[in-house]
């Protein structure tokens, strides 16, 4: 039972990549506007390895949230409306949408739905989950932070 109970666990964690995404966001909010940052000062500052951090970098980048800039002067920094996203945007911007269980995911799609004592329960948790932490902005865990 244990060991099912471990399983169950490990599959409803995020994965690194989402937890480094938030940390990255953090701290570049925690910066000047326009200033840039280079991957090694990140790495640093969140404590993740370079080499994944990079790759985490490259998403938040092609989702728009952060900026990347070459050259002598060039690294990162937050695009303008990286400030105002929230920990549920950063995450599904790396993870996709998150759902507790499959029959409150996107598509919706449990047959049993309508006849599933737990499903109301899966609604209410996937709810409260999206709230917590869609009310936490990036800004507000960057002045925190500070």
């Amino acid at each position: 039972m244990g060991s099912k109970l471990a399983e169950f666990a490990a599959l409803m964690q995020l994965t690194r990549a989402a937890d480094y995404a938030v940390r990255v966001m953090i701290h570049l909010a925690s910066q000047e506007p326009g200033k840039r940052t280079s991957v090694p000062e990140i790495a640093r500052a969140v404590e993740v390895p370079e080499n994944f951090l990079s790759k985490v970098l490259q998403t938040l980048s092609r989702r728009g949230l952060i900026q990347s800039h070459r050259g002598v002067t060039g690294g990162f920094e937050l695009s303008a409306g990286g400030r105002t996203v929230s920990m549920l945007e950063v995450l599904e911007a790396l993870e996709g949408p998150i759902a507790l269980n499959v029959c409150v995911g996107e598509c919706g799609a449990c047959r049993r739905k309508s006849r599933c004592p737990a499903h109301k329960v899966w609604v209410e948790a996937q709810e409260a989950l999206a709230g917590v932490l869609r009310r936490a902005s990036i800004a507000d865990l960057a002045r925190q932070a500070a």
